[in-house]
This record gives structure tokens, C-alpha cells and sequence, in this order.
């Protein structure tokens, strides 16, 4: 299970000239400096300003590939999130945020803030679930994955070995390692609550074997990858042309998945953050 807090990380300002600036964190850089995707008519200039409700200022120190690096010179930015961020719905979503969406949007054992989009397989899950599977015995354990901005891009190159994944932190700790190698040593499964989990596992397997990791991925699994990690894995119901329905694919096939996806859409069912999963093993 993937324990990321989704933060209330979208902002909007206006510049110094007057234009409308739309704001997603995609990740804190320290108290007082972040990476942004901004939406606005015209790019801003490095050196501008971007100045929210209460007058605070953003200022634009430079470009990291498609983001924005920002600097507060006044207030942490996690404070100016909290005064003045919605959260962060995607762009299906078609409304706006609601007070509700702060508890709604989350796991019910997020923990670690940082996300800027939940980990929807885990929305499944609440306490009467989470006690029944205890009381079968079946064990739970956590990873970090900060699920950036660039989990709803879409791929765009013709050739799926071309394109470049989208960089996020993630952490594998040792207590996660051991608590795979239990379930292994007495024959059980290792089932992954979403895609996130899925990717964190697979990193921290790089080496040939699961261990701790910290850092940035950029795994890009999709159909021929070789999976070490996992034995299964519950996922939502995913956008077409998108890295987590290829990594579904490569798991399952690329046929088995799709047959699926006819079945869901002949009986309705839900799909995305809030919608249906299913479980693949």
C-alpha cells in the first residue's frame, strides 16, 4: 500500500502584469522552494512575480524541463498551501474542489504528505476491510511514492521506448523488505494495492532482490517487462494511451486487459480516481 497524503496543491495567482496564473506543486524543494507546472496565456519570465489572494509573492527562479522552480521569500510554501491550496482533482473531475475533497481524496492510511494525486486503488480500502483482512491474516505493509503531476500525461511517441517517465520520489524502507520476504518464506502472495505500489516495489528490485531504496525513479513498465516484485496487484480502471494501463498490460496481457476494460464499459462500471478496480493475479 502506497501511504502518500495528497496535498492541496494547486494555487492560483496572477502576474505582475496582471495575467492569470494557474499553479501545481509538483513537488516541495525545501521550506521555502518548489517545482510548478504553470498554466498561464504566456509563460512567465525567470525573475517575475507571481503574487497569490493575501499578496504573497512567488518569484521564478528557473526552469527544470517542463517545471517552474519557485522561491517564497516570505512564507513557507507549505503554509501558502494551506491558506490558499485546492486540492488537486484531476482534470476528468469536471468541478471544483470542495472542503471534502481534503479527507475524501486521500487513503484512509495516508500518512506521509507530499503527493499531488491520491493512489485511487488504495480509495477502496476502509477500516472494516482493512480489520477483516487481519483477521484472515493477511498481512499489510507500506511504501512512499509522491505521485507527481505527470501521472495523467498521457504517452505521446509513436515507439512506447522512446518516451521519458516522469521522475518521483519514492521509499522503500527495510521493514517493507522484511515483511515481503515473511509472506514469501511462508508461501504467501505479494499483492500490490495500485500502481504505485507496483512501481515502488519494482524499483526497489532493480539489483535482482527487494531492499531498501530512497530516491527518484523514472521505471517505465510496460509489455515485456519481466516483473520480480509482486504476485498480483488491485488497480483502477485506467485512461486509454496512459503508463499505468500499460503497466496493467504488462502484468496481464495486453488482450486479457483490454477484454476486461469491453466488460467494464458494457456493465457501467466506474472508471478513474473515483471509479471501480479489479483485482489481477
Amino acid at each position: 500500500m502506497n501511504n502518500t497524503r495528497v496535498i492541496p496543491a494547486r494555487l492560483f495567482a496572477h502576474k505582475d502584469t496582471g495575467g492569470r496564473v494557474e499553479i501545481l506543486i509538483e513537488r516541495l524543494m525545501g521550506e521555502y522552494d518548489c517545482l510548478a507546472q504553470l498554466r498561464a496565456s504566456k509563460a512567465p519570465k525567470v525573475g517575475s512575480g507571481l503574487v497569490l489572494a493575501d499578496g504573497a509573492r512567488l518569484t521564478v527562479r528557473g526552469r527544470q524541463e517542463e517545471f517552474f522552480l519557485l522561491h517564497s521569500a516570505s512564507a513557507r510554501i507549505a503554509e501558502l498551501l494551506t491558506r490558499h491550496g485546492h486540492m488537486p482533482l484531476p482534470h476528468y473531475i469536471e468541478r471544483a474542489d470542495e472542503a471534502a475533497d481534503r479527507e475524501r481524496y486521500q487513503t484512509i492510511y495516508a500518512s506521509v504528505p507530499g503527493a499531488v494525486a491520491a493512489p485511487t486503488a488504495g480509495l477502496h480500502f476502509d477500516a472494516p476491510l482493512l480489520a477483516a483482512l487481519r483477521k484472515r491474516g493477511i498481512a499489510t505493509t507500506e511504501v512512499t511514492l509522491h505521485v507527481g503531476a505527470g501521472t495523467f500525461q498521457p504517452v505521446r511517441v509513436e515507439d512506447i521506448e522512446y518516451h521519458r517517465m516522469h521522475a518521483e520520489f519514492m521509499q522503500v524502507n527495510q521493514a517493507c523488505c522484511d515483511a515481503v520476504a515473511a509472506a514469501r518464506a511462508c508461501g504467501g502472495r505479494v499483492i500490490a494495492v495500485g500502481t504505485t505500489a507496483v512501481r515502488s516495489l519494482e524499483t526497489a528490485t532493480q539489483s535482482g532482490r527487494l531492499a531498501p531504496f530512497s530516491g527518484d525513479s523514472r521505471l517505465f513498465i510496460y509489455p515485456g517487462y519481466r516483473f520480480r516484485a509482486i504476485d498480483g496487484m488491485i488497480t483502477n480502471f485506467h485512461l486509454p494511451e496512459s503508463t499505468l494501463l500499460m503497466l496493467v498490460c504488462a502484468f496481464a496481457g495486453t488482450e486479457a486487459v483490454l477484454e476486461a476494460y469491453r466488460h467494464a464499459v458494457a456493465q457501467g462500471y466506474r472508471f478513474f480516481s473515483y471509479g471501480d478496480a479489479m483485482l489481477v493475479a
